[in-house]
């Protein structure tokens, strides 16, 4: 494989590990979250409120996944 093949590659797989990590379920609903988000802002609607609830939301869900797995 040529080297920058490599390089794009491992910088590919770096950002996969970055934004997809331990868990994928928390990346899907940040994802879902901005979409939904930007619908409700093209839609003249308020939607800045949607993102903290998601994120508070999700932490629990993963703090209460990790902490059954111990």
């Amino acid at each position: 494989m040529p080297p920058i093949w490599s390089w794009i590659v491992a910088f590919g797989r770096f950002w996969y590990d970055f934004i997809i990590g331990d868990d994928w379920s928390v990346a899907v609903a940040v994802f879902i979250g901005l979409v939904v988000t930007g619908i409700l802002n093209a839609n003249h609607i308020v939607g800045w409120w949607l993102m903290p609830i998601i994120v508070v939301v999700m932490t629990g869900i993963s703090v209460q996944r990790a902490s059954a797995r111990r």
